[in-house]
């Protein structure tokens, strides 16, 4: 017994260090199904979070993990085993590089072009849709009056409006807003009350060169940096939200003639 256990733990070691250096996110989610312990692995307060943001203690919550999915049945252990197999193969494989320029700013691919990988999203197979137009702003009550605001002009103007509520919560949802960052051709974003979602998803937004348009109720919300934009100043109330759609409209007829 002694014997099996401590090759069973060399088997465990050998596949911890290939996870620690080449798991995903969605390996260790489709690793849960595989195992029946996906509420395991999500609901671990720090493995999934330690491997996006590359923390110290990620070796060993992994570890924990793995651990514990062997000690529960012998046979996730051959599951794993068998799911690393298939991810070193797919790393093998050779890769096809094909250029596939997307840009709602440049007509033409640039002379330098930087190819990037994230870890916490996937990139999306699918197009930029030309007349689409995604709303980046806190989901509350007070601004519904906003968010009416902008709809009232795309109708006018017959552009799809798409919303990215703040679901920030459900780590897998956190993919959606991406998703519609990515296929929309331009992004409003308001900045009212510096609200931290609204910040990351602009910086998403300006990393796949789309077409940024600020709102505020103050002007100094915006950071520094992003001020040149000339981002559009509204009021909440009733005529402050008309003058919202005025300018606002202005703006889309140039962006989407």
């Amino acid at each position: 017994m002694v014997g099996r256990s401590k090759q069973k733990m060399i088997r465990l070691f050998a596949l911890h260090e290939f996870i620690v250096d080449h798991f995903t996110k969605a390996d260790w989610i489709k690793l849960g199904y595989l195992t029946d312990s996906v509420e395991l692995i999500e609901e671990h307060p720090r493995l999934l979070r330690s491997m996006l943001f590359k923390d110290d203690d990620y070796e060993g919550n992994s570890l924990q993990i793995l651990s514990k999915l062997i000690t529960e049945s012998i046979s996730n252990l051959y599951e794993i085993e068998r799911f690393v197999e298939e991810k070193k193969a797919t790393l093998n494989r050779p890769v096809r590089y094909v250029s596939d320029f997307v840009s709602t700013v440049q007509l033409s691919a640039p002379e330098r072009v930087i190819t990037f990988s994230p870890d916490v999203f996937r990139i999306p197979d699918k197009r930029v849709e030309e007349n689409v137009l995604s709303v980046m702003m806190p989901f509350e009550s007070r601004f519904s009056g906003t968010y009416t605001a902008i709809r009232n002009v795309c109708e006018k103007l017959k552009i799809e409006c798409k919303r990215a509520d703040d679901i920030w919560d459900n780590s897998i949802l956190i993919q959606d807003v991406f998703d519609l960052i990515y296929t929309s051709k331009a992004v409003i974003t308001d900045f009212t009350d510096r609200n931290p979602n609204v910040f990351y998803e602009t910086g998403v937004a300006h990393t796949l060169g789309k077409i940024v348009i600020p709102i505020t109720q103050s002007v100094g919300d915006i950071p520094f940096d992003l001020r040149h934009h000339r981002a559009l100043t509204y009021l909440s109330n009733t005529e402050g939200l008309q003058k919202l759609e005025k300018d606002l409209e202005k703006k889309l007829v140039k962006v989407f003639s």
